[in-house]
């Protein structure tokens, strides 16, 4: 079961990321961001409400609100990011970073990735570095993808320390924790927005709540690392929708950068 959560995780996160990443354009991303969590909180209270939960202990809801400081952290970067950068060049950094951090903090925790993963992260370090020297103005959304993934591999690992019998109490926790920390820089950005957008943001969080949610059921069923770089296979999604919709266009390197970062995602997914 865990190995078809986290995949579904991954889908809804490429379509929460391409979504957030076209409102982010259109409203301060601050704006969206907040409001992003304040809809992930939502679903994430209704939801934990819903799935059976056993003790749940202090320290559950502490993991899960650290979870969500990197959750708000990552995606107030990755808006930041989106709002000026090529989709199809930020979200890869971030995801493929994040990626190669869970599974060397898996490894601090216990895991024991093979020889290939350990070549995927090795490999992530050229991807990189081909990816960030494209076009010029690209490198400040670089920048925020890498600082995004330090976000999203806090955000798995605090997640997967929770226990089992929490249920979904700690990603309720984690929205919470978000919602607050983000409020201040919300409130320094407020700008009247439409209803439309208010609404979209506030979705697109709701979406990325599920999508950690599905992690999280993941994490509880099968190896750390494993379902960290399934659930990080989302970057597909809005890389294709970024190339076809938006005509994003990427310079040679930058494509042998994405691709090298595709291998390296592929072979910590095997290892």
């Amino acid at each position: 079961m865990g190995a078809l959560l986290a995949p579904t995780s991954a889908v809804v996160y490429g379509i929460v990321d391409f979504a957030g990443g076209i409102l982010s354009r259109r409203a301060h991303f601050a704006t969206v961001t907040f409001l992003g969590q304040v809809g992930g909180l939502v679903l994430a209270s209704l939801t934990a409400l819903v799935v059976p939960a056993g003790a749940v202990r202090p320290g559950d809801l502490l993991w899960g609100a650290l979870s969500g400081i990197g959750s708000g952290a990552a995606m107030h970067f990755l808006n930041r990011g989106l709002s000026h950068g090529a989709m199809s060049v930020v979200v890869p950094v971030s995801a493929v970073t994040s990626v190669a951090l869970s599974v060397l903090c898996g490894v601090a925790l216990g895991d024991r990735p093979g020889s290939l993963a350990w070549t995927g992260i090795v490999l992530t370090v050229p991807a990189l570095w081909l990816v960030a020297g494209g076009r010029p103005g690209e490198g400040g959304g670089v920048r925020d993808g890498l600082l995004a993934s330090l976000g999203v591999a806090a955000q798995y690992l605090a997640l997967a320390q929770a226990g089992p019998a929490a249920g979904l109490w700690p990603l309720a926790a984690g929205r919470s924790a978000a919602v607050l920390v983000l409020l201040p820089t919300a409130a320094r950005h407020a700008r009247r927005t439409t209803t439309a957008l208010s609404a979209g943001a506030v979705t697109v969080g709701a979406g990325a709540a599920l999508g950690l949610t599905l992690f999280q059921l993941a994490s509880q069923r099968q190896m750390l690392a494993v379902a960290v770089v399934l659930a990080s296979l989302y970057p597909a999604l809005p890389v294709i929708l970024g190339l076809l919709l938006l005509h994003e266009r990427v310079t040679r390197g930058q494509t042998l950068g994405l691709l090298g970062a595709a291998v390296a995602t592929v072979l910590l997914t095997l290892g």
